[in-house]
């Protein structure tokens, strides 16, 4: 029985007779666990404690730094019993913007529409900042995070165009007499 025992080690060392060793050593090596998912109260203190990069590499134009300049900063609350904060970060023109357990180091990019719109291109988020709203929007999950979001001065805007709404470009124009 040892001579066998022995055969069946030599053989599985040399790799010279597989059929010969025990099912056990056959196998290939057990994959490691999954690693369980953190319960969402660990996953925002993680959050709150991984640093975002103080010196980003992206460079402002004197336009962006512009656009910087123009958005709306703080507190603001959103539909739904949402909030989204948005604070001034120690370079010039970059924001921290948070909302729920989500942080994102944003800065201004270019808009066609005239809008004021952030980007963190790493994390794949946007905050675009309208008259009347602002909004949150993942661009990797295609999904709003946060929605109907105002400041004071986007509250006043809103009051005003539910007041005295501007005209609709689908009618046509009042005739002049």
């Amino acid at each position: 029985m040892k001579h066998i025992a022995a055969a069946t080690v030599i053989a599985t060392l040399l790799g010279a007779a597989p059929w010969l060793a025990p099912a056990a050593l056959a196998q290939a090596p057990a994959k490691p666990a999954a690693r369980a998912a953190l319960a969402p109260s660990a996953q925002k203190a993680v959050e709150e404690r991984t640093p975002i990069e103080d010196e980003p590499t992206h460079d402002l134009s004197a336009a962006e730094l512009e656009v910087a300049r123009a958005g709306h900063t703080g507190e603001m609350r959103c539909e739904l019993g949402a909030s989204v904060t948005v604070k001034p970060l120690k370079r010039e023109g970059f924001f921290l913007v948070t909302t729920k357990n989500l942080r994102f180091r944003m800065h201004p990019a270019d808009s066609r529409t005239g809008a004021i719109r952030l980007e963190d291109p790493k994390r794949g988020a946007m905050w675009l900042q309208l008259g009347n709203k602002s909004m949150l929007m993942s661009q990797k999950l295609g999904q709003r995070l946060a929605d109907e979001c105002q400041s004071p001065a986007q509250a006043a805007v809103a009051l005003s165009m539910k007041n005295n709404p501007p005209p609709s470009i689908l009618e046509p124009a009042p005739a002049n007499r």
